[in-house]
């Protein structure tokens, strides 16, 4: 045994003396150059950092040879997350997680997210919840990719599009806007978003302040422009937030890009309305969508989808379901069936035998002691759960066995949505 592997490492919540010494590990495990926590450091960047900590949530981990270090961090916090038909359920948001490069493979991840899960499942908490930086690292735990992103690249002479565009000709109606009015609006419209967007998570006022520039958490601020579209009677659908840099090519020919940070709307003519709007721009000649569902209409909104390149598609919200049975009555299905699930959960959270009778206007599930129709971990029941894979897909792969004849085809009948989910927001 080395001298630094028998070092004693103490895994606890942290203490408000000790958050100064966590701010600064996160800033070493995701390499972060800029740090609010120096010698210039404002109190009220200080005050910024430590909003959103709850302490009790707050898990670090310290080396008894030098007890103010810490070593690593991890945090969670209270989320709802929109499942199949709109209902919200209890998440356990988990972020914030990094190991010091000098403690790695000495098993303080493992202790920190078994502690943080254990109180989510004793919370009452259905699921728990995460943005994977990584992806090998959390299917250990039971995790599994519930939601997909996907970006774009549009090349916006090519777009087909009308450049000489100037607003909608449904009769609605695009006005830029502030950042007030952003706070004003913006909760109210994406509420109406995750009441029927499966993988939506909501939105706390620290989310909106972060947004607008009021709370900066130390790093530098871009002051984004802001879009609102109005229907022809005048309701709000879409709001749209991106920035824009100054490039200009040879000739004297710009070549701005466009970034769009957000893009919510409630309605396909909204989604068109603001496309349209950023990549009508003066000077812009390519626009980033940012994070947008696997799915997303954007390509095929544009009379040339191949102007839109697709540059990311990649595994996005993971879910650790905590109670199978909550998580099952809590969506919504597409047809009527009974299965019976074997689930298997290495931690012993959520594991065992349910019986799910799903019908359209509800289900019901229950532990069981039948033989089961289908056998997977808990990790594979989540992406299933949430719609954003197929259970014949998963049983070709050998992750989903079949039980009993049939039922990967009843599985998909019941569990596969029409639209995949998708998750707006990184945390």
């Amino acid at each position: 045994m080395t001298p630094s592997s028998s070092r004693i490492l103490d895994v606890r919540p942290v203490t408000a003396a000790e958050l100064p010494a966590w701010l600064t590990a996160q800033k070493t495990v995701f390499l972060r150059t800029t740090d609010p926590l120096g010698a210039d450091a404002q109190p009220e960047a200080m005050a910024e950092r430590l909003e959103p900590l709850d302490p009790a949530r707050t898990l670090g981990a310290f080396d008894e040879a030098a007890p103010r270090r810490c070593v690593a961090t991890f945090r969670s916090f209270p989320q709802r997350l929109t499942v199949v038909g709109g209902a919200t359920v209890p998440a356990d948001a988990v972020t914030n997680v990094g190991v010091a490069p000098t403690h790695r493979r000495r098993g303080l991840l493992s202790r920190m997210m078994a502690h943080d899960l254990a109180a989510a499942k004793e919370r009452g908490d259905v699921v728990a919840t995460l943005i994977a930086a990584e992806y090998p690292i959390y299917g250990r735990f039971g995790f599994g990719p519930a939601a997909h992103t996907a970006e774009w690249t549009v090349e916006v002479p090519r777009s087909g599009l009308d450049p000489r565009w100037s607003g909608p000709e449904d009769g609605g109606r695009i006005d830029l806007v502030d950042g007030e009015d952003v706070r004003r609006l913006g909760p109210g419209l994406h509420a109406r978003l995750c009441a029927v967007q499966p993988g939506a998570v909501d939105r706390p006022d620290l989310w909106w302040r972060a947004a607008t520039g009021l709370v900066r958490f130390g790093r530098p601020w871009t002051e984004p422009f802001h879009a609102v579209y109005h229907s022809a009677s005048g309701e709000l659908q879409g709001l749209v937030t991106y920035t824009c840099d100054e490039e200009w090519g040879g000739g004297k020919q710009p070549q701005v890009t466009a970034q769009v940070r957000s893009l919510i709307a409630t309605t396909p003519a909204a989604e068109r309305a603001l496309w349209h709007h950023v990549c009508s721009i003066d000077w812009v000649t390519r626009v980033r969508s940012g994070h947008r569902a696997p799915d997303d209409l954007l390509p095929h909104l544009l009379p040339d989808p191949r102007a839109a390149r697709l540059t990311t598609l990649a595994d996005w919200l993971w879910v650790r379901i905590l109670d199978v049975v909550r998580a099952l009555e809590a969506r919504t299905y597409e047809s009527e069936g009974t299965l019976v699930l074997e689930v298997t959960d290495g931690d012993g959270l959520s594991g065992g035998r349910y019986r799910l009778e799903a019908a359209r206007d509800g289900a019901r599930c229950a532990p069981t002691t039948e033989d089961p129709d289908l056998s997977l971990t808990v990790g594979d029941l989540a992406p299933l759960w949430l719609g954003d894979d197929s259970a014949a897909r998963l049983a070709a792969l050998g992750r989903v066995r079949e039980q009993r004849e049939g039922a990967v085809r009843l599985a998909d009948a019941l569990l596969r949505t029409s639209r995949r989910p998708w998750c707006p927001d990184v945390f």
